[in-house]
């Protein structure tokens, strides 16, 4: 007799419940609550969830801040309304620490699994697999493990009462645990993949995305991946099939499973989120989505001069009048003599009158600062970093497919402020650095500086190992765009920022 089950997987959901473009304060086709009106489940189906729950948009930002206010967790009771089953953290779920992770964790109805994420409290409703039977009688084995690489990006305080271990021999020990005991098995892996997945050329050798080793070394059914923000629809990877949804539940991924016999067959379909929302659960969210508009339209001061979206290329080559504030922001809240911004993947500006919205929606992330000790070598090797970016291509500076692919990473280039320097693009990678001083034009010497830069970029992530193993001289507590907002609130109306001396040849 034939038996079925249906999936539906969401992944990197980045805290999108409400279907919004918070950046500018309209409508989209996204959000939870959209994609829990448009998926029917009966006993045969699991809804599953790959983690980035916590972190992404202003609503999760002003809540975290706010949760006494409200008695609800927003994330927990959307996907609540969707109906999942089962989840894994992902490392952005990290970000707010142990209390944070907790409440989210006590909220949801569905079944925590991480079998790489150890609570040294003892509080956490985490497990490291499941078995579950379907109406129709199959046996269906989930496990979820998450990137190591919490333990690199991840702001200590927030690890303090965490171990994350291997997820490899996490997801080995837990398939060892329930093959026996099951007719699928399951990885839901917040991590994504190390090769091309048409070619299978080796893309990275860091451990941060093992996806093609999991399916390659153990025998999972289906590989559930994220993180990486990639639509991969279905593949059939090493006798694995694997998918992974886009980020910020744009879309979400339906797999369909035949057995019969003890045979399976697999297909899946990537799904667009669609444009009605769950009513009831939108309908008590909302005090706090208004609350959060209406600080996000929070007039919080000027500029001498709106900046215009700010293209990818052009900014990277020219300069960024949006990094530069960032940069000016970093430096006299914390005295260095240099700081690294970046921006994100889609291009920015500021309006004329300043809000929170605009703030929000140039600075995406709960970054905070971190200084660093670093001499002439540490930041030579963090700008030729840098100047591979580019790539020449009939002679004109283009962006190097290492940042493009398999994951779009304009995050990891980064501006500077204090420094006169210059690239060399016909020179070989890791050469192109010509000139670097002081601003005034003086050689940097033998000295030690300061460098101030994100949390994120501390870690040595990106390609940014120089940094990760510089000493760290202080930390800060405040979010970036906190600091931003003050600032700018500070020094209205704020002119154009010259901190830095840039040129590519």
């Amino acid at each position: 007799m034939k038996r079925t089950l249906d999936i539906i997987y969401t992944s990197d959901t980045h805290s999108h419940v409400f279907p919004v473009d918070y950046a500018n304060g309209v409508p989209e086709n996204s959000g939870i609550l959209n994609i829990a009106a448009q998926v029917e489940k009966n006993g045969n189906t699991l809804i599953l969830d790959g983690g980035d729950t916590l972190q992404g948009t202003p609503l999760s930002q002003f809540y975290l801040k706010h949760a006494k206010d409200y008695p609800y967790h927003p994330m927990a009771e959307a996907f609540n309304t969707l109906g999942c089953d089962y989840y894994t953290l992902g490392n952005h779920d990290f970000n707010f620490g142990y209390d944070a992770l907790k409440s989210y964790l006590e909220a949801m109805n569905g079944t925590c699994l991480c079998a790489n994420a150890i609570d040294l409290q003892g509080e956490l409703k985490i497990e490291k697999r499941a078995i579950h039977v379907l109406d129709n009688g199959l046996r269906i084995g989930i496990t979820g493990v998450v990137t190591d690489y919490v333990n690199i990006w991840e702001q200590p305080q927030n690890l303090i009462n965490f171990s994350i271990t291997d997820p490899f021999k996490a997801a080995k020990a837990a398939y060892e645990s329930m093959k026996n005991y099951c007719d699928i098995c399951i990885c839901i892996y917040h991590g994504g993949f190390e090769e091309d997945l048409e070619t299978g050329r080796l893309l990275s050798g860091s451990t941060e995305n093992i996806g093609c080793r999991i399916a390659r070394e153990l025998d999972f059914d289906i590989l559930l991946t994220g993180h990486q923000h990639m639509a991969v629809e279905g593949v059939d990877l090493y006798g694995t099939y694997s998918v992974q949804p886009p980020a910020n539940a744009g879309h979400f991924i339906q797999i369909h499973a035949e057995e019969e016999n003890g045979a399976v067959v697999y297909s899946s379909s990537l799904e667009k989120t669609l444009d009605h929302h769950e009513t009831g659960t939108y309908e008590k969210l909302l005090p706090l989505e208004n609350d959060t508009q209406n600080w996000l339209d929070q007039i919080v001061g000027r500029l001498a001069e709106e900046i215009e979206p700010e293209e990818k290329l052009s900014a990277a080559i020219h300069g960024s009048k949006v990094a530069a504030i960032f940069n000016q922001v970093q430096l006299e809240e914390t005295g260095a003599d240099f700081s690294c911004t970046s921006l994100g993947n889609v291009p920015v500006g500021l309006k004329t009158e300043v809000t929170m919205r605009n703030i929000c929606g140039a600075y995406l992330f709960a970054n905070t600062l971190v200084v660093m000790e670093v001499d002439q070598q540490v930041l030579k090797e963090t700008l030729e970093r840098c100047a591979a970016y580019f790539t020449l291509v009939n002679g004109e500076p283009q962006i190097s497919d290492e940042f493009l692919k398999p994951k779009i990473e304009h995050y990891n280039y980064d501006f500077f402020a204090g420094l006169d320097y210059e690239f060399d693009l016909s020179k070989p990678v890791g050469s192109r650095v010509v000139k670097m001083n002081k601003l005034d034009g003086t050689p940097l010497g033998d000295q030690k500086y300061k460098l101030v830069t994100s949390n994120y970029r501390a870690t040595g992530t990106g390609g940014y190992e120089a940094l990760g193993e510089s000493p760290v001289l202080w930390r800060g507590s405040t979010e970036m765009p906190e600091l931003v907002a003050e600032y700018i609130k500070n020094n209205s109306p704020l002119p154009h920022i010259h901190n830095s001396k840039f040129s590519v040849k």
